[in-house]
């Protein structure tokens, strides 16, 4: 049987590229996750007073908080790589430059908006 064997991970060189595809799909689950928050929240909001508190409290404790900055994280970052692929979509930026940077630009990008926007939510 010499039938063709599908290349492996082994043959491929890591690029910046394949780990944002990946973190892509992951922030795309986790978002999922978020909106489960959401419901939470508007369940807790329709429940009362006291539901919506004890939602809250538990929002801030340090595991609330670790959700609350993931998932924001997820939303940017997911955000960042679609822009990415709507660039590709428009046949721009298939060049191997070009690719890393846009890679790189979506994990920086990400990481910078969500610091901007915890900092922004700390100060106001």
């Amino acid at each position: 049987m010499n039938n063709p064997l599908s290349p492996h991970l082994s043959i491929y060189k890591f690029r910046i590229n394949m780990m944002m595809s990946i973190a892509h799909r992951i922030t795309g689950s986790a978002m999922y996750f978020g909106m489960i928050l959401v419901l939470i929240l508007l369940l807790t909001l329709s429940l009362g007073e006291s539901f919506y508190n004890l939602f809250l409290i538990f929002l801030s404790t340090w595991i609330g908080n670790i959700i609350l900055v993931g998932v924001t994280w997820a939303l940017f970052h997911h955000m960042l790589g679609g822009i990415r692929h709507i660039i590709w979509d428009n046949v721009r930026g298939f060049d191997l430059s070009t690719i890393d940077f846009l890679a790189s630009a979506t994990l920086i990008g990400g990481i910078l908006l969500t610091f901007v926007f915890w900092l922004s939510y700390l100060i106001v």
